[in-house]
C-alpha cells in the first residue's frame, strides 16, 4: 500500500504550528511525514526558517510517525555534523527516520561566506558527503581530504542500523546518478511524462529501495480561494535550475517572481477544491511507482486541509 504523508515546510510555518499540524496529521490518518530544511524561505511573504534538526526531535516525540528530511550536506553543514545528526536521531527512533541528501541551493547555502559551486562541484562535494556518512554511520574513524576535510571523527552514539540515505534529484540524470549510491529517491511532482522518465532511470540504473515524491498542492472549499493562497504562498517557487539554485535571497525570489502569474503556479502546484480530483491525481502517482507520497498544502493554515483529505482524500487513495 502507498504510504501517504504530509510535508512539513518550516519555511512557512513557525515550529511549534508545525508540531501542531503533524499531531493532527496522525491523529486524521496519514502514514509518515518529511521536513523541509532551510535556512532562509524563498519569499518575504512565507515568513519563517525554523531549524529543522532540533524541530524533528520534538516531532518524532510527540508523534509516532516515520520521519524523513531533505539535506544537503558539504557547505552550511559539515558531513560530520550530518552524521551525528541522524545517527542520533536514529539511535532515538530505531527504524523512523531517513534523510535525503542533495546538492542544495545558494539561499540556504551562501550564509557560510563561501563561493558558491557550479553544479558539478556541487555534485561531486555530495558524492564525497554521502561516503563519509556512511562511514561514519558504519563506526568507522573518518579522515578526508577533498572538497570536504575530515580528521579522525568517529561517532560514539549510533544506531544499530543505520538510517536510509535517499538521493534527491528533480532530473532524469541525476536520477540516474543517484542510483550509484542512493537507498531510494524523492522528487517533486511534475507531469506524468516527466516522472516516468525520472523513476525508468532510477529503476534503470539499478537503483533500490523507495521510490518518494512530494506533492505540491492547494485545496479550500472554494476554487478562487485554492488558487489565490496558491499564488500568495507558492509564486516565488515556480522557477525550475538553475534559478532556483543559485538566487541568493528571499528579496530577490520575490523580485523575479512579481509578474509570475496564477497560472503558472498552477502548472506546478496541484490547485483544486475538488476532493476527489485530488485522491485521483494521488492514485495517478502511485501507479507510475511511487511508493511513497508526501503531501504539501502550500498554505500557511493547515488544519481545515488536514482534516478533508484525512477524511475524504487519504480513504478514496488507499481503496
Amino acid at each position: 500500500m502507498t504510504v501517504i504523508g504530509v510535508h512539513a515546510s518550516h519555511e512557512q510555518i513557525h515550529p511549534s504550528r508545525l508540531l501542531d499540524a503533524v499531531r493532527r496529521a496522525e491523529e486524521v490518518g496519514f502514514d509518515a511525514a518529511m521536513s523541509s530544511d532551510h535556512f532562509s524561505p524563498w519569499s518575504e511573504r512565507q515568513g519563517q526558517s525554523g531549524f529543522a534538526w532540533s524541530w524533528l526531535g520534538a516531532a518524532m516525540q510527540a508523534t509516532g510517525l516515520p520521519f524523513g528530511v531533505v539535506n544537503a550536506p558539504g557547505q552550511r553543514y559539515h558531513p560530520a555534523i550530518i552524521a551525528q545528526a541522524i545517527g542520533t536521531l536514529g539511535a532515538m527512533y530505531p527504524g523512523r527516520f531517513w534523510a535525503a541528501l542533495g546538492t542544495g541551493e545558494a539561499s540556504n547555502e551562501h550564509i557560510t561566506g563561501e563561493g558558491w559551486p557550479r553544479k558539478d562541484i556541487r555534485s561531486q562535494r555530495l558524492r564525497e558527503c554521502v561516503d563519509i556518512i556512511r562511514a561514519l554511520l558504519e563506526g568507522d574513524e573518518v579522515s578526508h581530504d577533498g572538497l570536504v576535510t575530515v580528521d579522525r571523527a568517529k561517532l560514539w552514539t549510533r544506531p544499530a542500523e543505520p538510517p536510509k540515505l535517499v538521493g534527491a534529484a528533480v532530473s532524469v540524470e541525476t536520477a540516474r546518478w543517484c542510483a550509484e549510491w542512493a537507498d531510494g529517491l524523492i522528487t517533486v511532482n511534475a507531469p506524468a511524462e516527466h516522472l516516468r522518465k525520472m523513476v525508468d532511470a532510477y529503476r534503470g540504473a539499478g537503483g533500490i529501495g523507495k521510490l518518494a515524491l512530494q506533492v505540491h498542492l492547494s485545496w479550500a472549499p472554494d476554487q478562487d480561494r485554492a488558487m489565490a493562497v496558491a499564488h500568495e504562498q507558492w509564486r516565488s517557487n515556480v522557477f525550475g535550475p538553475p534559478v532556483c539554485w543559485d538566487l541568493e535571497t528571499a528579496e530577490a525570489f520575490d523580485v523575479v517572481s512579481e509578474r509570475v502569474t496564477p497560472e503558472q503556479v498552477a502548472a506546478t502546484v496541484n490547485v483544486s477544491a475538488d476532493l476527489g480530483l485530488h485522491a485521483e491525481t494521488l492514485r495517478g502517482y502511485a501507479d507510475l511507482g511511487f511508493d511513497e507520497l508526501y503531501l504539501h498544502h502550500v498554505g500557511q493554515e493547515l488544519d481545515e486541509f488536514l482534516d478533508a483529505f484525512g477524511e475524504r482524500v487519504l480513504p478514496e487513495v488507499r481503496r
